[in-house]
């Protein structure tokens, strides 16, 4: 029996490299009914599947399903705990700065164009913040509206003393420059947040509001409206470095295929269409829909600049070029917003 048993392991070492299956589990924060499970990581995770012909099976868990906090998401895929992330780089603030630049005020356009951008520029830029994953894509939501509980947001000065929920530690300043109180919390905390009074709204984009059924718990919603909208997060799907190694040629090229910027356009768009169902959702609910005037819109942006400048001085005291990387971010945007 012992021979056999020797005899069945030789056989299957010596198996090709190419008749090698893989199961990757992906891990995020967010339900299966939200856009990113339904509309992203599912439908990659099929293509992968059928384009290995079977051989990379992907098992999926939605809502942290693994374990943990959204916040440990990048040291669960670094360290071998998932195989696959999808998270945000700003849920651990200040470990990736160079990133924050597309969540500066007033930098984002539509998604499909920041997501290019982003992914451009950590091709150009980011590879040293994140040398220790296996980079799949990364890109950005539409930009964000203001979520609010009881009083609209017309005007700057509406915002002081508001405590608002912020996803990353520049939006925070943001607010802060704005009047507002920043509350840091991952968005999937944010539904209990609004509910016991722990903030009186957010800064979200109309996607996520959906699934969270945010539009539910908000009476009024504020669009600010120009070429560049206030904010946007940048999201990082990520594959960990040595399961990415360890795949055959053949299954690392099906991994490539369904990786960069081609994956960067398509999620950028599918992130522009999902704002209508949650746009719909909130106008179903009668929520007050407002549109900041622009010369209040004017006033943010100036508001805000210091915080860009700050970013950029905090940049150039970590040996990297802050004006640059603001500037290339910018003029990445430009070309893929045409």
């Amino acid at each position: 029996m012992l021979a056999r048993a020797l005899l069945g392991f030789l056989a299957l070492a010596a198996l090709p490299a190419s008749a090698q299956e893989v199961t990757l589990k992906v891990q995020h924060f967010l339900p299966p009914s939200s856009p990113a499970h339904a509309q992203f990581i599912k439908p990659w995770a099929d293509a992968v599947t059928a384009e290995s012909n079977g051989r990379i099976k992907v098992d999926i868990f939605p809502a942290m399903a693994l374990g943990g906090r959204p916040p440990q998401l990048y040291d669960q895929v670094k360290d071998g705990v998932a195989d696959v992330v999808w998270t945000l780089p700003g849920y651990t603030a200040g470990r990736f700065p160079k990133s924050e630049v597309f969540e500066l005020p007033f930098m984002a356009a539509s998604a499909e164009a920041t997501a290019q951008a982003t992914q451009e520029f950590y091709e150009k830029h980011l590879r040293d913040e994140f040398k220790d994953v296996h980079v799949l894509v990364m890109h950005a939501h539409a930009p964000g509206s203001f979520f609010t509980v009881s009083k609209p947001v017309m005007a700057v000065d509406d915002l002081k003393g508001l405590k608002i929920r912020a996803p990353t530690r520049v939006i925070n300043e943001a607010l802060k420059a704005l009047g507002a109180t920043p509350v840091g919390m991952p968005v999937p905390e944010l539904p209990q947040a609004l509910s016991r009074g722990v903030v009186d709204g957010a800064t979200i984009p109309f996607e996520v509001a959906l699934p969270l059924k945010t539009h539910e718990m908000v009476k009024h919603v504020t669009e600010v409206t120009g070429s560049r909208g206030f904010y946007t997060s940048v999201f990082l799907y990520a594959m960990n470095k040595q399961k990415y190694d360890g795949l055959p040629a053949d299954l690392k090229k099906v991994i490539d295929n369904n990786s960069g910027m081609a994956l960067a356009r398509k999620v950028g768009k599918i992130w522009d269409d999902v704002e209508k169902p949650g746009r719909d959702a909130a106008m179903a609910a009668k929520v007050s829909f407002h549109t900041m005037p622009a010369a209040e819109v004017a006033k943010m942006q100036a508001a805000t600049q210091p915080v860009i400048d700050a970013w950029i001085k905090e940049m150039d005291g970590k040996g990297a070029n802050g004006k640059m990387l603001v500037d290339d971010a910018r003029a990445m945007i430009a070309k893929y917003a045409k």
